[in-house]
C-alpha cells in the first residue's frame, strides 16, 4: 500500500465504515481523496468528506468501479440487494473485504460473480485504533492482497489471520459481540454501585479504573485467571461470597449460553446463501 496507494471504496459509511476510513488516514496507509465512501445519504457523505477529505458517493456502482479494494461494511440484510447492485462493477483484479455478520465468502463471490474475497470479523473498539479483527481470505487472495489486508485491519488495531472460515462465526459471538457483553457488565456494575449509595460519577470512576486495571494486571502477570481469580478471593471473605452468589445464580453458564446464541445466530444470518464452487482467478 505505501507505493502503490490503492483507492479504495467503503460501501456502507456507518460507524464500522467510518472507523476504517479514520484508521487508514490516521496510519498514513492511503491519501484522504483516494478513500471513496458510499452510501444513501448524502448529509452522511458530505459530514465524512468535510472531517477526512474523503469523496462521497450515493452511487455504490461508481464507487466500486474506481476502486483497487472495496470493502463492504452494510448491514447483513442489506446485503443481498447491495452484491446485485454491484455485481459486474467490479475490476476484475479487485479486492474484496467484508465485515458483513454472518455473510459466507461463497455468498458474497457467487453474488458479486467475483473470487478474490477476505471475509473478517472487527468490533467496535476499532473505532479508537484498540479493536481486534479475524480474517480469512478465499485461495484467490495473493500474498500482495493478504498483506493489503493486514494494513487496513491493523488500521482498528490487532488482526488474526486463520485459515478455516468456521472461526468467522465464533469470531462473531466471542470478540465481535463482546463488547456488547463487557458494555452490559460495566453498566450492571454501575448500577449496583448507584444501588449502594455511591453517587452515579463515583460509581463509573471506581467500576471503569477495576475493569481497565484487572484488564492490564491480567496482562503483565500472564497468569490462568482462575489464578488471579484466587489471590483476591481470601477465604469466608466478600469476595469468596460475592463469588459463591455468582456461580448460584448460573453466571458462567449465563455468558456460555449467551455466547452461543450470538454464535448460531451468527450461523443462521449466513444460511441464506446461494450455491456455487469458489475457483481461483487463471
Amino acid at each position: 500500500m505505501d507505493t502503490t496507494q490503492p483507492t479504495i471504496a467503503l460501501i456502507g459509511h456507518g460507524i464500522m465504515g467510518e472507523a476504517i476510513l479514520s484508521g487508514l488516514i490516521r496510519d498514513g496507509l492511503t491519501p484522504a481523496d483516494h478513500i471513496l465512501a458510499a452510501g444513501p445519504r448524502v448529509d452522511r457523505g458530505e459530514e465524512l468528506r468535510d472531517r477526512y477529505g474523503i469523496r462521497p458517493f450515493t452511487d455504490n456502482r461508481a464507487a466500486a468501479e474506481q476502486a483497487d479494494v472495496v470493502i463492504l461494511s452494510v448491514k447483513p440484510q442489506r446485503l443481498d440487494r447491495v452484491l446485485e447492485n454491484l455485481r459486474g462493477h467490479i475490476q476484475p483484479d479487485a479486492l474484496i473485504i467484508s465485515i458483513v455478520a454472518g455473510a459466507s465468502i461463497e455468498k458474497i463471490a457467487t453474488q458479486l460473480g467475483h473470487s478474490c474475497i477476505v471475509r473478517s470479523m472487527p468490533n467496535t473498539p476499532g473505532q479508537i485504533g484498540e479493536g481486534i479483527t479475524v480474517w480469512v481470505p478465499s485461495p484467490s487472495v495473493n500474498e500482495e492482497q493478504k498483506k493489503t489486508v493486514r494494513q487496513i485491519l491493523g488500521a482498528l488495531g490487532q488482526e488474526i489471520f486463520v485459515e478455516e472460515e468456521n472461526y468467522l462465526d465464533m469470531a462473531t459471538a466471542l470478540s465481535g459481540t463482546g463488547p456488547a457483553y463487557v458494555f452490559l457488565f460495566l453498566e450492571a456494575l454501575i448500577d449496583a454501585g448507584v444501588h449502594l449509595g455511591f453517587p452515579r460519577r463515583i460509581a463509573e470512576q471506581l467500576v471503569l479504573q477495576t475493569v481497565s486495571g484487572s484488564v492490564d494486571y491480567y496482562r503483565r502477570k500472564k497468569a490462568h485467571p482462575a489464578a488471579l481469580r484466587n489471590e483476591v478471593t481470601s477465604p469466608g471473605g466478600t469476595s469468596a461470597e460475592a463469588i459463591y452468589y455468582l456461580e448460584k445464580a448460573g453466571f458462567r453458564t449465563a455468558i456460555s449460553r449467551a455466547i452461543w446464541a450470538a454464535y448460531e445466530r451468527s450461523q443462521e444470518l449466513g444460511k441464506d446463501k446461494p450455491t456455487g464452487q469458489l475457483k481461483e482467478n487463471s
